[in-house]
């Protein structure tokens, strides 16, 4: 569990959910990722915070069909951000161009399970 005093004041709560995509026409409010990063003050993820508060940065995976997932989030070397939930990379999810998109309210990111690619709208973004 992450103590919010260690948070600095670029840490936002964001919150993905699954949208509109074949098999879920209506998207599914329950199935997505909360996320606990640092924004610049353009909605971009920060890396410069991240790296110094790596630990902080946490992904929950959500699913009504299963457990929830907790991990980290991570990059790798060039800058392609991903989430990781157990060591090895068997896990990990990449985030489509996360580096671009900015974190808004009603913005759509892409994130890769495995060989499938999923829409995400962004529903919240908050201070803890």
């Amino acid at each position: 569990m992450v103590n919010l005093t260690e948070l600095t004041s670029k840490f936002r709560h964001v919150r993905l959910v699954l949208a509109r995509e074949k098999g879920h026409p209506e998207g599914d409010p329950h199935e997505g990722y909360d996320l606990l990063v640092p924004l610049d003050e353009n909605g971009h993820l920060d890396a410069v915070e991240w790296k110094e508060n790596q630990s902080l940065c946490r992904v929950r995976r959500f699913h009504p069909k299963g457990e929830d997932m907790i991990g980290r989030l991570r990059r790798k070397p060039g800058g392609q951000w991903y989430f990781d939930y157990v060591p090895g990379a068997s896990d990990n999810e990449i985030a489509f161009h996360l580096s671009d998109e900015r974190f808004v309210q009603g913005e759509y990111i892409s994130i890769r399970n495995g060989d499938v690619m999923r829409p995400y709208r962004i529903t919240l973004v908050e201070k803890p």
